[in-house]
């Protein structure tokens, strides 16, 4: 009897080891790699956003007329946060379009929110505003590595959909698998803001009436 239950076991044994050799592991544990590349795709998108109103407060104070420019961010970043995000937006063109043009608005808006500082000695100064600047310079850069880090997971994971021996589990087992999508670049994001602070030149005096 216990010679019957070690043969039994060894033969389950076996088939784990060769359906784990076949690649029946590989389509949840790319998923799951992905998921958690999103999740920091999200984390450093969330916090800049969270920086950004402190950002506008700042400028808003050193450079309040720059209506247009402030305006500009706070729309953007309105827009960013009010597009709804949840596990299936990786999955679904619309919602991965609508997430990632809401994202890249705000970093053009940004952009162009930064550059205005050259024509600001005092908000150059401003200890807050540079804080903030350098935090934010932070976060983007951690925003294109973790845009980098998902785009190679969602690769992985897609590949695994349709690459032998997994995509025979794709078919069967994980049958309701989707592919993810990938981050683009933004269009004309290489480059630089087209910014101008030329100030204005002042409206031709009247010609004075004439003296009778």
């Amino acid at each position: 009897m216990k010679f019957t239950r070690v043969i039994g076991f060894i033969a389950v044994l076996g088939a784990a080891l060769s359906l784990a050799a076949c690649g029946v592991n590989n389509i949840p544990t790319k998923q799951e790699q992905a998921k958690n590349a999103w999740a920091q795709v999200q984390n450093a998108y969330q916090s800049r956003t969270d920086l950004t109103g402190q950002l506008v407060s700042v400028v808003k104070g050193a450079a309040s007329h720059e209506n247009s420019t402030l305006t500009a961010v706070v729309e953007a970043r309105a827009k960013a946060t009010s597009v709804n995000v949840d596990a299936s937006t990786i999955n679904d063109p619309a919602k991965f379009k609508q997430f990632q043009q809401a994202q890249d608005g705000m970093s053009s808006a940004l952009g162009r929110l930064m550059v205005i500082q050259e024509a600001y000695p005092n908000l150059k100064a401003n200890e807050n505003f540079l804080t903030l600047q350098s935090q934010i310079e932070g976060l983007n850069n951690r925003i294109v590595i973790a845009r980098r880090d998902y785009n190679n997971a969602a690769t992985d994971y897609n590949l695994s959909l349709r690459t032998f021996p997994s995509v025979i589990w794709a078919k069967t087992m994980y049958g309701d698998s989707k592919p993810m999508e990938l981050f683009t670049a933004a269009p004309g994001s290489d480059k630089a803001p087209d910014i101008s602070f030329d100030t204005p030149k002042p409206a031709a005096a009247a010609p004075a009436p004439a003296s009778n």
